[in-house]
Formats: C-alpha cells, structure tokens, sequence
C-alpha cells in the first residue's frame, strides 16, 4: 500500500491548527495563499549532533518545515555519521528508502529479507546509491573510524515510521518481560540488564 494520490495538483499543511478527528496527513491552507517558500526548506543543510551513543544523527523533512510535502507522499533525510558511527538496525513500515552517500570514504549499508534472512551488504563510496526496500531491517555503518559521512535519503512515504530494533527490544514502555527476552535471544536476565543498561535505560 501507498501513500493516496491526490486529486488537484498540491495541498499544502495548514500547520497553524490541529483537526479535531484524525487525519491521514494535514489539512490544506487555502490556494490563493501559497506561495515559493512552502515548497522550500533548508532543514536538512546543517549536520546533526552525533554525540549520542550510536554516533550518528537523521533530520527529516516534515509538514512543519516542508508544508508543500503535504500528501506527496516522500520524506527526505539527512544522515550524518560520526566516525564508527551507526544508524542501527530498523524498520520504516510504510515506506521504502534509497539513500546516496554525500560524504564519507566507506558506509557499509545492509537489509536482511523475510524469505530466508539472506542479508544484502553493500560498501558505498560517495556517488553511490543504495535502495532499503519498505518494512525491511537495515542499517548504515560508517566504517572509518577518523572522518565522519554523510548521506541524504528519500522515503516512498510522508510517514513511512520508524522502528529502531534496540529501542523496541530493549527500551519498550513496559518493557517486554524478561523471560520473552531471555528465550528468544538465548541470553541470561543479567545480559538483558546490561543490554538496558548500555541503551540508556
């Protein structure tokens, strides 16, 4: 399933209020008062902090500082990696990706496939383009350790979501139960603790 088409040419988001129900998407500002500058946005010319502790850092357009994205069904991102940095293994559940490396001597970048688990890796140089397809783990990590990278990536979705595995594993609220944890990743309460610990938990 995708994004639904439109059926006039745009419809820019009325951030200034919030519907009352909900809404698959934003409403529209009125035609007449349209203008260049909400098909424009510089959000993702300056580098995010990478001071965290995967080292890396993803800006992403939004109906807030992109309002003619409304209903197009596309997102845009900006992923900066420190160096060694990771973004770690997730998921977008509405959309695919195809990301380009901007910068950066070497990004590893891998999906796994439901068939048979088969991962697909790929080393990517500057120039080189790489397509995660919708609802699949992956992931992207810089394999310099001395110079940082960065990518841009475009999403089939206006909210394709984001599941990061860790987080959703290790840092749900409740946690998931121990025992869940313990048997499916064959590990001990005091691995998981350490886990939670290590996540910030």
């Amino acid at each position: 399933m995708q994004d639904p088409d439109l059926l006039m040419d745009y419809c820019v988001a009325d951030v200034s209020r919030t519907p009352s129900f909900f809404f698959n998407g934003e409403l529209c500002i009125d035609t007449s008062l349209v203008i260049s500058n909400h098909f424009f946005t510089s959000s993702l010319s300056k580098p995010g902090m990478t001071g965290n502790i995967f080292g890396s850092n993803t800006t992403t357009t939004t109906t807030k500082n992109l309002p003619g994205s409304n209903a197009q069904g596309l997102t845009m991102a900006r992923i900066d990696l420190a160096p060694g940095g990771i973004v770690p293994l997730h998921s977008h559940p509405r959309g695919a990706e195809v990301v380009i490396l901007i910068k950066g001597t070497q990004v590893m970048v891998g999906f796994v496939e439901t068939k048979e688990n088969k991962l697909y890796v790929q080393q990517l140089r500057p120039g080189d383009v790489f397509v995660f397809p919708k609802g699949l783990d992956h992931f992207l990590l810089n394999l310099d350790g001395a110079t940082s990278a960065t990518a841009i990536a475009g999403l089939s979705s206006q909210n394709p979501g984001e599941q990061v595995v860790p987080w959703a594993t290790f840092q749900s609220m409740p946690n998931i139960p121990d025992e869940v944890l313990e048997k499916t990743f064959k590990v001990s309460a005091q691995d998981i603790k350490r886990i939670r610990k290590n996540l910030g938990g």
